[in-house]
């Protein structure tokens, strides 16, 4: 089957007869065949094990022709080699957070060509069995740095906030380590044959304008800037607030979630990115012609966009219906 390049010519600013279209977390527990490969491992020996990640990146495109694949990972496996003490119960719990500047001094600088060897091997033999190209992605390091501060997932994330302003020189150090590590492991993806790298901001959305500023954009914009050799796509949920910011950008295309309309986020940063969104994964519950209507009202806003690529304004959801994921993809598709 001749290789699929629709995202790689939306990305290159090419205009295309359709958007390119995948879903974030599309390889995951609404599928009956994921389901069964997690039922055998734990969720980060399947994260480790680089055939059962071949696997499950697989299903989602063998199932509904989706143009391209995510790396099958989690954002939080590159930190482990840092120094935290990471489990799922299910949910990312870390029993040694970073409340200190000692404790930030002691997290490492990682290698990972070597350390995280396993995600490098993944990728590899992804590419090999497919014929649609294959995201690399890393969370954000301020994203990161939630979860290593706070051990675990949090409503406030107050103590990230204690740390930023009590203890600026602990959260900046500990940043500082995060930055360098997402460029490093973005661009061994990027290395090991990643055309495109999407890096995921899913807690920018917790501070004010001033505090992005200040404290997170000088961190993703000198990630942005130092991948080398694919194409970056940088997704901040809930971050409309910061657009006068984020337009300055130098990336290629920008995730864009359900709480604001592609024809706002467009003139909002300038007409500048390549925006991938942004329907609410809540409608994927609803019914066809709902899913339809919704759907045809992002396509028809895309068309006026420098180039668009379909995606959810999030991750879909565990319980999502399988056959309404088909329906989407058949609308993009123009079935």
């Amino acid at each position: 089957m001749a290789f699929n390049d629709l995202l790689l010519r939306t990305l290159n600013g090419e205009k295309t007869d359709r958007p390119p279209i995948w879903l974030m977390r599309q390889a995951g527990r609404y599928m009956k065949e994921y389901r069964d490969v997690r039922s055998k491992v734990s969720f980060l020996e399947l994260c480790k094990t680089p055939e059962l990640a071949c696997e499950v990146v697989l299903q989602p495109i063998d199932a509904f022709g989706l143009d391209c694949a995510i790396l099958f990972s989690d954002i939080l496996v590159p930190i482990e080699p840092m120094g935290v003490n990471l489990d799922f119960k299910p949910a990312p719990y870390i029993s040694n957070p970073v409340r200190t500047l000692e404790d930030a001094d002691r997290m490492r600088l990682v290698n990972p060509k070597t350390e995280l060897k396993f995600v490098m091997d993944a990728i590899k033999l992804m590419i090999s069995k497919l014929n649609v190209p294959l995201i690399g992605f890393s969370g954000a390091p301020f994203t990161l740095a939630c979860y290593m501060i706070e051990g675990e997932g949090s409503k406030s994330f107050l103590e990230v906030k204690k740390l930023m302003h009590n203890n600026t020189k602990a959260y900046t150090v500990l940043m500082e380590k995060l930055t360098d590590n997402t460029i490093s492991y973005l661009q061994a993806q990027v290395d090991s044959g990643c055309p495109v790298v999407q890096m995921f901001d899913t807690w920018a959305g917790l501070v004010s304008t001033y505090e992005y500023e200040e404290f997170i954009f000088p961190y993703v914009q000198r990630v942005a800037e130092s991948v080398k050799g694919a194409h970056f796509i940088y997704f901040a949920k809930d971050s409309s607030s910061f657009y006068p910011l984020i337009k300055n950008l130098n990336c290629a295309a920008l995730g864009v979630d359900w709480k604001i309309s592609l024809k706002q986020a467009d003139a909002a940063l300038d007409h500048k990115f390549v925006l991938q969104g942004n329907m609410d994964p809540a409608l994927l519950f609803a019914d066809k012609d709902t899913i339809t209507k919704y759907a045809n009202i992002i396509l028809e806003e895309g068309k006026s966009l420098k180039g668009h690529i379909f995606n959810l304004g999030h991750g879909i959801m565990p319980k999502t219906p399988v056959e309404n994921v088909k329906h989407l993809v058949d609308i993009v598709k123009g079935v």
